[in-house]
Parts: structure tokens; sequence; C-alpha cells
């Protein structure tokens, strides 16, 4: 299948998958209307629906009305990306060597906390103080995430199942460390002091969206990672083991090193994720429950089809979906849960290596076709001149 080709497939795939999830939604949402008729149903549907497609970026109310466009709600989806890009990212790169790691939910929330623990308890000056913060947490989630690939790449072990009990247990010792040491005793919360000043990240736009500059640091990562993957013999290494890793070994690849070395990246992308939205949103640190990002990176890599550079447009629909259903949420009071099925709809085709099986094998033929049809017709040339 040529380029061309298989991009056409994935992309109809993408969109037949996202189809099927909105009607999946839509559907959902007709059963559990309040409407005493079918009218009524319809009706409280199509208003859903309205806050769900429209709502993220126009103006409504309950009735259904739309309005004009609302700056705010698109800089809250823009704001809401940055955690799941980078969570993204980290599953991209995982996936791509076909390491399975779901740590980037448990990295996420350790990045943020270990980030904004030197936001208060490591004084420093005011440019240099949130970059430190985020490295901090980028490379504590990367030496965390050295326990399962050593693991996978010296004894076998399912990388998918260490790294999901890594997640539990990084909750855990957060809450107790917050519980019993760090939490500020006065308020009626379980948080921690307040930021520094010198470690919050400024704000790109003042409406109270929380849209801060980390929103471009993810722009600039999602860059360089799609060079790295793309470009560099490290990003082409780590591919070529995802797609045949006996082939990799034969070729002389190192093979353990290059899943070590995939998924100590993940780990630090996920705390680069976790520090800057901690220090971009927030003034203290209150995690004490898994944050989701991790989760919603998942889905959105599927969406990217591990690609760096697609990373943004699928956090961008995520992000956008999972606003529009906190609309109908509130003003066509919806389950906001709709949003886990909808993402679950999504992953199960997405994940689905026979959706679509029967059409990609059309593709296939119908591309060796040509190609032998072009080497006929040249044959044929070159007989024809020597003649």
């Amino acid at each position: 299948m040529t380029k061309k080709r298989q991009f056409v497939f994935s992309l109809v795939r993408g969109a037949l998958a996202i189809f099927i999830a909105l009607m999946v939604a839509a559907v959902l949402i007709f059963i559990s209307a309040d409407g005493e008729t079918l009218a009524d149903k319809f009706a409280l549907t199509g208003n859903a629906l309205k806050q769900l497609l429209i709502g993220p970026l126009f103006k409504t109310n309950s009735a259904g009305e739309v309005g004009a466009f609302q700056l705010k709600r698109l800089t809250d989806v823009l704001a809401s990306m940055i955690p799941t890009i980078f969570t993204a990212l980290s599953v991209c790169v995982m996936f791509s060597a076909n390491q399975f790691n779901l740590g980037a939910e448990g990295g996420c929330m350790l990045g943020g906390f270990v980030g904004g623990m030197v936001a208060i308890y490591v004084p420093m000056a005011a440019g240099l103080h949130p970059l430190v913060c985020i490295l901090c947490g980028g490379i504590a989630t990367a030496l965390i995430m050295f326990i399962p690939a050593v693991l996978k790449a010296r004894l076998d072990v399912s990388e998918m199942v260490c790294s999901l009990m890594l997640n539990y247990i990084i909750m855990y010792v957060i809450k107790f460390l917050m519980n019993t040491f760090l939490a500020d005793k006065t308020k009626g919360q379980v948080q921690s002091y307040a930021f520094s000043e010198t470690a919050k990240l400024p704000q790109l736009i003042d409406n109270g969206s929380m849209l801060s500059v980390g929103f471009l640091i993810a722009i600039a990562v999602v860059l360089l990672m799609g060079v790295f993957m793309f470009r560099t013999r490290w990003g082409y290494v780590i591919r070529m083991i995802g797609i045949n890793q006996d082939f990799a070994m034969y070729s002389g690849m190192n093979v353990a090193g290059i899943v070590i070395l995939s998924q100590v990246i993940g780990g630090f992308l996920a705390g680069m994720g976790g520090s800057i939205e901690v220090l971009g949103r927030f003034s203290y640190y209150n995690w004490t429950s898994l944050p989701g990002y991790g989760w919603t990176g998942v889905t959105i890599a599927i969406l990217a089809g591990n690609n760096p550079l697609y990373v943004p447009l699928a956090a961008f629909f995520m992000s956008y979906l999972t606003k529009g259903c906190a609309l109908m949420s509130t003003y066509a009071e919806v389950p906001a849960q709709l949003i886990d099925i909808v993402q679950g709809v999504i992953f199960l085709f997405f994940a689905a290596e026979q959706f679509l099986a029967k059409y990609r094998q059309k593709l296939v033929v119908r591309t060796a076709q040509e190609e032998l049809a072009k080497k006929a017709a040249a044959s044929q040339e070159g007989g024809a001149v020597n003649a």
C-alpha cells in the first residue's frame, strides 16, 4: 500500500470511528431524554447535540439558541489540550516501539507533584524557576518509568501490567505524603502550600481560561518529537522495533536499549506535562487521585496514529468533545459521563485490527496490481525499443 493510500485509509477509518461514536452518543441522548413524546425527545436530542458540536465555540443557552463566537470557550479548549498533548506524545513514543506502557497517567501525576514541590521549597529566580520545576518533574517520571522498562527488557515482564500497577503506587504514595507531611493544615481540603510566584507559568490571555505559555511549550515539543521520530536515527530505530522486533534484532539493533529508551522518553514527556499543567493552572498542588490525562492521552495517540505531528489535532478534537459534553450536562441535562462512552467507542474502533480490514486488503491488492501493470508496461516498452 502506498503512503497516500495508507493515509487515506487511516483518514477514512478515523472519520468512521468518530461518526459512529457521535451516532452512539445521539442514540444514548435520545434514550435518556425526559420528553413525554417523540417530538420532545427529538427536540431535546437536537439541543444536546447543538451544545456538543457548537457550544465549545459559540454562546448557547438551555433553549438551544446559538449566539456570538466566544473567545473564552475556545481558549478553555486550548488550555485543556496542554496536559493531554504531553501524555499523548508519551504514548506515541512508547507505542511506536510496540511498548504498551500505560504509565503516562501516573507519570503526569508524579511530574505535577515533583514540579509543585520544587515550586514551593526550592526558591529561584523568576525565569529559571519554572524551567527547573518542569525538568525535575520530567526527570523524576523518567526515572520511575525506568522500572517497567528494565523489567520488560531484561526479564520480559509485561510493561502494561507493571505500568498499570505503578500508576496506583504513585497515586497512593503521593496521597500519603500529602496527608502526612506536605498538606497545608490551615485549609479545608488536602492541598499543598502556595507555589512561589516565580515558579508560576505566565498566562497567554488573561480571561480566566488558564491558557498559559505551556501551550506554546507543548507545540514546540510536538515539533521536536516529530523531528526526533522521523528525522533521527533513534526515532527510526524506535519505529523499526515497533514494526518488527525480530528483524531489528537480527539487523544488529540494540533492542533492549531502545525498549528502555522509548519508555524513559515517554515518562519524561508525561512528567513534563504534569508539571506544566500544575504550574500553569493552579496556585498549589491538590491532586490526590489520578487526573485522567494519561487515559485521554492513549485515545489521542491512537487517533493520531502514533504520529506526534497529528497529536495537536487529535487533542483539540478530544478537548472540544469534553467541553461540549460539559455544556450538554449544564444546559441539556445530559450526563457528563457520555464523554467516556464516546472515547471508548473511538478507542474500540481504532484499536480493533479487523476494523475495515477488507477495505484495507482491497487497497493492498489494488496497489500491487497497479505496480505489476506498470512493470509489464515498462518491459513492453523496453522490448519495443530493442526491436
